[in-house]
């Protein structure tokens, strides 16, 4: 008789691309103006500095006074301080209420300090003042996906493609939403489009490797990873997702390069530490993976598939106690995890302790009714424990749920 466990991998994760927002253009004619504009390499706060000379100067026009307010709130943003930022759009508002691009960067700096509610209104002002401006119907995009409604974020960079067909980065942010709904066909047309008008972007090579991944299609996934590390080396993503093709490929010892390399990277990535571990399951190294998992579950200690691999492999060593210790924890943080049931009752049953494997059993076979791996488990601790015209009906439904499993 032979025990079924069961382990699983880590899912794939995307980028989304960003737009900064548009600085408006100033005249310039005393040395505090070509500061505030950046003029002779002025630094960020040189040009604080500058445009807020022009500020409190006198006699400044109105428009000039805008313009100056407006430069410096692009200056507060690049710096980060994006409430100081808004002081300066809500002045530049009070003396201009019909400047768009104002709306527009409030919106942006609103976002950024994730008041989306406020973000979207201004993004809508900007739209019903500029309506052929492609800008606010991207950024809008990027907020109702920041609040995963995909939707209404395709909605918007639709329009705002259609205005401008060359934008790229609404392109590749609308093949991330459609990646996100698991449209992977339409991600990946919109990721080739992307990179026809801006082949130098890591990102729109990532984006699309992972989509290509989604669709079990590794080796695209590798080449459109490796394009994107030739374009940037210390791309720790692309070497971790890369390594997931690789290990998806049983290619083990290149998926543990590029898990080396990622943790060189990224020190603090908790699912390249989990992944490598189950590489090195793979390959039969479980102290290795223990060390692993280890690291993972330091790193992040409710993270239940380190912890349910790490039970797989002190399983694998017969370290049971430790291995059900795991298990308990797993379900302590996800009740549902049906895998962790039956592989804690393996280790019950492989304890001779059948009552609770069983227990176990029936628990995964209440989330996961189809679940052929739970139902022979079952049958077999049940012929164990002396049931066999149990045993053997529960062993039958298995074959009938997967006709290759094994007994």
């Amino acid at each position: 008789m032979t025990w079924h466990s069961a382990r699983d991998f880590i899912g794939a994760c995307l980028a989304l691309a960003t737009y900064l927002p548009a600085a408006p253009a100033l005249a310039h004619t005393s040395d505090a103006w070509e500061q505030c504009v950046g003029q002779h390499a002025a630094t960020v706060d040189t040009q604080i500095e500058g445009c807020t000379l022009a500020i409190q100067s006198s006699g400044e026009a109105p428009e000039r006074l805008v313009q100056a307010l407006m430069a410096r709130a692009i200056a507060f943003m690049t710096k980060g301080d994006y409430d100081r930022a808004i002081q300066d759009y809500d002045q530049a508002l009070s003396l201009d209420p019909k400047n768009g691009l104002a709306f527009n960067n409030r919106g942006f700096a609103y976002g950024r300090l994730g008041d989306f509610d406020r973000a979207i209104g201004d993004y809508e002002n900007s739209i019903g003042l500029n309506p052929d401006a492609a800008l606010p119907l991207f950024n809008r995009g990027e907020i109702y996906a920041k609040r995963w409604d995909f939707d209404r974020a395709i909605e918007d960079y639709d329009k705002a493609i259609a205005l401008n067909p060359s934008f790229s980065q609404a392109i590749l942010n609308r093949g991330f939403m459609y990646a996100a709904k698991a449209d992977y066909q339409r991600a990946i047309k919109d990721y080739d489009r992307a990179i026809r008008l801006s082949p130098g972007v890591a990102v729109a090579f990532y984006n699309r490797g992972v989509a290509c991944a989604r669709t079990q299609d590794f080796d695209r996934a590798i080449q459109d990873y490796n394009q994107a590390l030739r374009l940037d080396p210390n791309y720790a993503w692309a070497h971790y997702r890369r390594g997931e093709a690789y290990a998806n490929k049983r290619d083990l010892d290149r998926a543990i390069q590029d898990y080396d390399r990622t943790v060189q990277l990224d020190p603090n990535n908790a699912g390249a530490f989990n992944d490598r571990g189950f590489v090195r399951a793979s390959k039969g190294d479980f102290d290795g993976a223990i060390r692993d998992y280890d690291q993972a579950i330091w790193l992040a200690p409710d993270f239940a598939k380190a912890l349910y691999n790490r039970g797989s492999a002190y399983t694998e060593l017969r370290e049971f106690e430790r291995a059900i210790q795991d298990y308990d924890q797993v379900i302590r943080l996800d009740p549902k995890y049906v895998e962790a049931f039956v592989n804690r009752g393996f280790v019950y049953a492989t304890k001779g302790d059948y009552d609770r494997a069983i227990l176990d059993f029936d628990k995964a076979i209440e989330l996961k009714p189809n679940f052929a791996e739970a139902f022979l488990n079952r049958g077999i601790a049940k012929l164990r424990s002396g049931d066999p015209a149990s045993g053997n009906a529960d062993i039958a439904i298995a074959k009938q749920l997967d006709s290759t499993i094994g007994y």
